[in-house]
């Protein structure tokens, strides 16, 4: 291929040069996402040509008929290179939405999934039912990329929301992602950490809710998981321990001593360790313990009140 004098992109030489427009490369990316086998080929082709055109959502089959620029198809090669050696479609894409967000992705951080978009939601239903306290107090512990705590802090008002990570390589991302929240952002704080250690003293016994998608994969199961997975998404984020629900019982036992009276803890996990934590919960003086569902209909985490 050549550049044209206006950048737009040619193939071929001589009078028969033409100049291409995205659909041709939409088409090339579908092909050769069928030919490597891909699950979903054309999803995969039409989120690249997205990022590379800037035609997106509604504009984007409207922007197949614009004319491919030089610099917007070198991007588009670099992405079709690194998913065609199975780099996860979020990663390559550099950013990806949750809730209302458009947040930035990369493998310092999980991708985030429409499972923890659920998480985020039944922490915003928590937060709605609390008319106790009119400053609200929230902390997303082990926050990854921010996007439980920045899509509270994006739809609830009234609220303080502190991200903590022990991975400064994580929070970096987090900041990046609370700085495209603009005016909304400023009412989060970032804080490096390991789980309830990141969190200021002066805020125990404050909290209005504290919630966490913690790793919940345990040693045995690390193995099993999708090639995607395992090769490119940061195992500290995944994997817990022997049983998988160390962290989750760490959280469990010492939120206690961080939530407000009738403050809430939401909680995701694998479908397997509903049962058993929504048990632990109870043991340790939550009430209105209840497990909740995703999109999927399996169970995917346990929402408490805690009794004070």
């Amino acid at each position: 291929m050549t550049a044209s004098d206006d950048n737009n992109v040619e193939v071929g030489v001589g009078p028969e040069s033409r100049t291409v427009t995205w659909n041709f490369f939409f088409t090339e990316a579908e092909n050769q996402f069928i030919s490597a086998g891909f699950e979903s080929p054309q999803v995969d082709a039409r989120r690249i040509v997205e990022r590379a055109s800037g035609f997106e959502g509604s504009e984007f089959y409207k922007g197949l008929k614009e004319l491919a620029t030089e610099k917007a198809v070198h991007h588009f090669d670099e992405m079709m290179q690194r998913r065609l050696t199975n780099e996860p479609l979020q990663y390559v894409c550099g950013v990806w939405g949750f809730r209302r967000l458009d947040l930035m992705v990369d493998n310092r951080v999980l991708i985030p999934r429409p499972e923890t978009e659920i998480v985020a939601g039944i922490a915003i239903e928590e937060l709605e039912k609390n008319t106790g306290t009119a400053r609200k107090l929230v902390a997303d512990l082990g926050t990854g990329s921010g996007a439980i705590g920045l899509s509270i802090a994006a739809e609830t008002e009234d609220t303080e929301i502190i991200l903590t990570d022990i991975s400064l390589e994580a929070l970096q991302v987090a900041r990046a992602n609370l700085a495209g929240l603009g005016m909304l952002g400023t009412r989060v704080e970032i804080r490096q950490g390991s789980w309830f250690e990141a969190l200021p003293d002066k805020h125990r016994g404050s909290f209005t809710l504290i919630v966490s998608n913690p790793p919940y994969v345990s040693l045995s199961e690390a193995d099993t998981l999708p090639a995607d997975v395992k090769n490119w998404e940061p195992s500290q984020a995944l994997v817990a321990g022997a049983q998988g629900t160390e962290f989750l019982e760490k959280i469990i036992d010492k939120a206690g001593e961080w939530l407000c009276e009738s403050g809430s803890l939401v909680l995701e996990m694998a479908p397997h360790q509903t049962s058993e934590i929504s048990q632990r919960m109870i043991e340790r003086g939550y009430r209105k313990v209840q497990i909740f569902k995703d999109l999927t209909g399996r169970s995917r985490g346990v929402r408490g009140v805690w009794n004070s």
